[in-house]
């Protein structure tokens, strides 16, 4: 049996196979193989599993708190300086995002015209945690109804922990149901 080259391929091996029985005859010839991809496809397989397996033995291994070295580069812990804003100063924010949110979001023209009896509910804050004042106040909406709102304010909770950051909750417009039932997430 002879096997022929094809005119594409002047270097193709010449190594035929027979198969089948005495009457028939296939003949199947070898493609050239490129040696350098075959060698690239197994590196490139020898390293996913190596990572595979670091990845699973880190799993594996229990935490540890950070160490001395490791804290000298901005990993000092919590340095809150027990400072929160009053109630009053988050009250312009409060109102700047209930508009962006309302129109944005739910297609609505409502604003909070005013607030009136601001207080502070609590203050409750262990040695270690976050700063934070929650508060409550009643908003005139310009749907003509007054509305109870729910907010916090707190130390570092702000755009990228620099400054106080405020969350609130507006009880019967909490549409998107994040500090359901009727705000009482957002309480503390």
């Amino acid at each position: 049996m002879q096997c022929r080259r094809r005119s594409h391929e002047p270097h193709a091996a010449q190594n035929c196979v027979r198969i089948g029985s005495r009457r028939e005859k296939a003949v199947v010839m070898s493609e050239p193989t490129d040696w350098g991809s075959a060698m690239l496809c197994v590196s490139h397989c020898l390293r996913a599993a190596a990572a595979a397996i670091l990845i699973s033995l880190g799993a594996l291994a229990p935490a540890q708190a950070a160490g001395w070295l490791e804290k000298s580069f901005y990993m000092t812990g919590a340095n809150y300086s027990d400072w929160v804003p009053p109630c009053e100063a988050a009250l312009g924010t409060i109102a700047n995002e209930f508009a962006i949110k309302e129109s944005r979001f739910w297609n609505s023209d409502l604003q909070i015209l005013s607030f009136d009896k601001v207080r502070e509910m609590a203050n409750p804050w262990a040695p270690g945690t976050i700063p934070r004042r929650f508060c409550r106040a009643v908003a005139m909406v310009s749907d003509g109804r007054k509305h109870v709102v729910n907010f916090w304010i707190g130390e570092d909770t702000g755009i990228a922990g620099a400054f106080p950051g405020v969350e609130w909750c507006v009880v019967g417009l909490d549409r998107n149901w994040a500090y359901n039932p009727r705000c009482k997430m957002a309480l503390p």
